[in-house]
């Protein structure tokens, strides 16, 4: 069976593939021909990973999973959550987006914070819904050069490296999205 990961990066359908049961064959959305922005326009992350699948489903006939993730900062009310890519404007820039928020915390002593990822998988007109989260801190400044988006400051609880400094496999197995994928492939094994 095809089935359709919505991303273009080619990493994380790397990482994603040996993780799916016997039978499915997955593909990216540039497998399919889809480079069309899809719309994110919900006001949760939920909504966001749902559209995403969806589209794919409704417009090339695939069943399809979407992840959508958010950093929520407990001394920041939640901030950036559902805009964590977009925080410092529409470019993406993950610098920008580390360095407002470095900014807006401050010398503020309270920098808990979590990961959440939503995966959404949509076949047969059905949708379901599959969570991950990691709790830790923000750190003051940037640390380590692996990874992507908001890594160089975040610091998983009982570690005392960021993100961007452990090893990937570790990063994968203890991350957000690594748990709800894995929620996903039992539910696709059952």
């Amino acid at each position: 069976m095809k089935m359709v990961f919505a991303t273009h990066n080619p990493h994380k359908l790397k990482e994603v593939t040996p993780l799916m049961p016997k039978g499915i064959n997955l593909l990216s959305l540039t497998d399919i021909g889809c480079f069309e922005e899809i719309p994110e326009t919900g006001t949760t992350l939920e909504e966001n990973a749902c559209l995403k699948a969806l589209h794919v489903l409704e417009t090339y006939g695939y069943p399809c999973f979407a992840d959508d993730t958010g950093l929520l900062v407990d001394a920041l009310n939640g901030e950036p959550g559902v805009y964590s890519a977009r925080y410092a404007g529409p470019g993406k820039d993950a610098d920008a987006n580390m360095d407002k928020l470095l900014l807006r915390l401050g010398q503020n002593t309270q920098r808990t914070a979590r990961f959440q990822t939503v995966v959404a998988l949509s076949q047969n007109r059905e949708q379901r819904l599959f969570f991950g989260t990691i709790e830790g801190s923000i750190t003051q400044e940037k640390r380590g050069a692996s990874g992507f988006g908001y890594d160089p400051i975040f610091m998983p609880f009982g570690f005392n490296r960021t993100f961007a400094e452990l090893p990937l496999a570790l990063k994968n197995k203890i991350g957000h999205r690594g748990k709800a994928i894995q929620k996903l492939v039992d539910y696709l094994k059952s």
